[in-house]
């Protein structure tokens, strides 16, 4: 007997028909007609055994996860601590930031300490990793190199090695043979991922990917990836300076407010765990349009110079150059100054920038913005001991900042004995506070306003 067709029904209209269409023949509406009277299959419930049956939270005995360290503390900042048996920790950025060169040291690192390490090149040989390695000094004799794409010879290797760290660069360039698609598609890497998480699940083994990014910024692939793992650490940097940070923006077993902050060098990556310097000029006497603020990047508070140039204009439209900081928020603390302050700026142009290429998105930093433009215009220097936290509103007034505490006390400990801050009054009093304390420090009089 033949099979009955299966019968289609619209629901926008009921009508019904023996073939789909994508667009009703009745009413004209798209993506309405659906099967009706299909087969369904329930699933049946499977048996539960008494190791894995459901008990009160309270009963369970919690297990400790244990950090081991990677060896370069700055990435083990991030990660809480160190690496964790079974965790998968994907580390994306821009192409040319230095992802390759960050994971080599880390294998390099761990190897020096005994751990047998996998490192999986999909994008080069090995012998150019081998050739970077050399030249980056992260040669050891417990870090193994393969080339290879194919999934499947990566799990060989893996079962030959045994490591206890493995590191694949990266996941966008390897495909597997169960999956329909080239390298690089959502299926391939949903595919890929899963198994690789999987196995390092299985066998308790830390596992390391490498991310590309799309043009945007986003981590290239299907958003199941991120999920999937349990960190998500970015690699940011500026290609114009060697700085470059490490930020966790996902994280199972530690804090997602910790930064790592590193170097590039021409021998490879170097940590930098006291980054007070970098954000600073070289100046030996005080120079007017400069100001310092303490920004924080995570937990870690950090002194940053703002330096701000003034000139006078008889264009119509003068002109607003900002590097490093927010062009909308100079330009609200432009007519904050003029109104509030009395600091004429509609015939000028302003040119407003960071020192060591590091971008200032908080507005704690609205206070050294406002003093360092001031001081352009007067033309006169802010004391070198004198630091600003605090954020300004359209009132002219200055309001509290989180973390005031700890950026004080790094303030102070890094020699800055004058902090302004909310507890100073407007920022009129404010300016005018900072410009007393600039010219007692001169010995002349201070500019009026």
């Amino acid at each position: 007997m033949a099979r009955p067709a299966p019968a289609f029904a619209c629901t926008e209209c009921g009508w019904t028909g023996a073939k789909w269409f994508g667009r009703c023949p009745e009413c004209q509406a798209w993506g309405s007609v659906l099967e009706r009277d299909a087969p369904r299959t329930a699933v049946a419930p499977a048996a539960v055994s008494e190791a894995r049956t459901a008990r009160p939270i309270t009963q369970l005995g919690g297990t400790h996860v244990a950090h081991a360290p990677s060896g370069v503390a700055e990435f083990d900042r991030v990660l809480g601590g160190g690496l964790v048996p079974g965790a998968a920790i994907l580390l994306s950025g821009e192409p040319g930031v230095g992802k390759s060169t960050l994971l080599l040291e880390v294998a390099a690192r761990a190897a020096r300490s005994g751990t047998r390490v996998l490192y999986v090149s999909a994008e080069e040989s090995a012998d150019q990793v081998r050739l970077r390695a050399q030249r980056t000094g992260a040669l050891a004799d417990e870090l193994y190199l393969a080339a290879e794409t194919d999934l499947a010879v990566i799990l060989g290797q893996v079962d030959a090695v045994r490591p206890g760290l493995l590191i694949v660069d990266s996941v966008q360039t390897v495909s597997s043979a169960l999956s329909e698609g080239a390298a690089g598609q959502p299926a391939q890497v949903r595919e890929v991922a899963g198994t690789l998480i999987r196995v390092a699940k299985e066998r308790g083994l830390p596992l390391l990917l490498v991310g590309h990014v799309t043009k945007d910024g986003t981590i290239a692939g299907p958003r199941l990836l991120e999920h999937l793992v349990d960190v998500v650490c970015q690699f940011e940097g500026d290609r114009q300076t060697a700085l470059r940070f490490v930020r966790a923006l996902k994280n199972r077993f530690g804090p997602t407010d910790e930064v790592g902050c590193f170097e590039m060098a021409g021998d490879g990556i170097a940590e930098v765990p006291d980054p007070s310097g970098l954000f600073l000029s070289r100046s030996g006497n005080p120079v007017s349009g400069t100001c310092v603020t303490i920004a924080l990047e995570g937990r870690r508070a950090l002194p940053v110079e703002v330096q701000a140039l003034v000139v006078s204009t008889q264009a119509p439209q003068p002109r607003r150059v900002v590097n490093g900081v927010d062009s909308s928020r100079v330009a609200m603390l432009l007519a904050v100054l003029e109104r509030r302050a009395g600091v004429k700026l509609s015939s000028s142009d302003v040119y407003v920038s960071t020192v060591g290429g590091i971008r200032l998105t908080e507005p704690a930093a609205d206070l050294a913005i406002a003093l360092a433009i001031a001081s352009a215009v007067r033309d006169t220097a802010l004391p070198h001991a004198l630091a600003a936290i605090g954020e300004i509103s359209l009132a002219g007034e200055i309001r509290p900042v989180a973390s005031a505490k700890q950026r004080v006390a790094e303030a102070t400990r890094l020699g800055y004995s004058e902090v302004l801050g909310a507890e100073s009054g407007s920022v009129r009093d404010v300016v005018a506070r900072a410009f007393a304390a600039g010219a007692r420090d001169a010995g002349a009089e201070a500019p009026a306003f």
